[in-house]
């Protein structure tokens, strides 16, 4: 099946590594010319690298898509380099040392964090990608909530379940606002997937975490990249505002 993503210019946020990386390798596949980015200049070379020597069409552009100025010139080399952006997948955020903490033991500094790594830095880069997808008549942002939005966070992730909630009413919202311009707006929910995030966290929990899945295994990236990328085609044109979880159906994490 056609995608129709040949030639098409995608930026994925947080895409030298894990599902983002996994999601650029697989536009790569499809034809597109994708825009890495991280915080880390040298792994996100080493990620646009290896498309390349796969056949694809990457490069690397390094910003922190906290930062307002920051995105604004992340989207302008981007268009400078590869041409306005057509596709945005918002994937960067955060987890990490400021996580664990019940509600009442969060700190402003990890709150604010969380909350600018996923849900801040998701508002901005939509807000530099929407100029060019308008003046085309044509646009696909997918946005990442989490397993932990649609099921309630386990605890010490109440941070994180905030913004990914946060994220998925943003984009319900957004959606409407550009869908006569052409633009769906679309987020996806994973499950537990198996990235370093995952593989570091105890064998005990890991076991816990397939025991929980339907399937008996946390996803592969590829399969989280497969649902976005579907998205972004256009057989997708109208699925617009939509929560696709990806979880193998396992909805919610069970703490006990």
């Amino acid at each position: 099946m056609d995608l129709g993503l040949q030639d098409k210019v995608v930026v994925v946020t947080g895409s030298s590594r894990g599902i983002g990386l996994a999601e650029a390798q697989l536009f790569a596949a499809e034809g597109a010319r994708v825009a890495i980015n991280g915080v880390d200049p040298g792994r996100a070379e080493s990620a646009a690298a290896a498309i390349r020597a796969a056949g694809g069409e990457a490069q690397a552009f390094a910003a922190d898509v906290t930062r307002a100025a920051a995105v604004d010139e992340l989207f302008a080399r981007v268009a400078a380099a590869l041409g306005p952006c057509d596709v945005l997948v918002n994937n960067a955020g955060l987890a990490g040392r400021h996580l664990g903490k019940p509600a009442d033991r969060i700190t402003e500094e990890d709150w604010d964090a969380v909350l600018d790594s996923h849900l801040r830095a998701t508002w901005l880069c939509t807000r530099a990608a929407l100029p060019a997808m308008r003046a085309a008549g044509w646009g696909r942002i997918v946005n990442t909530s989490s397993i932990h939005h649609t099921g309630g966070g386990r605890p010490g992730l109440a941070s994180y379940a905030a913004a990914k909630g946060a994220i998925a009413a943003f984009s319900r919202t957004a959606a409407k606002e550009v869908a006569a311009d052409g633009i769906t707006i679309n987020t996806v929910a994973p499950g537990f997937v198996r990235t370093d995030m995952l593989t570091r966290l105890p064998a005990d929990f890991q076991e816990r975490v397939r025991a929980q899945s339907p399937v008996g295994r946390p996803a592969e990236p590829e399969e989280v990249a497969a649902a976005v990328v579907f998205l972004c085609s256009r057989q997708a044109a109208y699925i617009n505002g939509a929560l696709l979880a990806v979880d193998g159906g396992r909805r919610e994490f069970v703490w006990d």
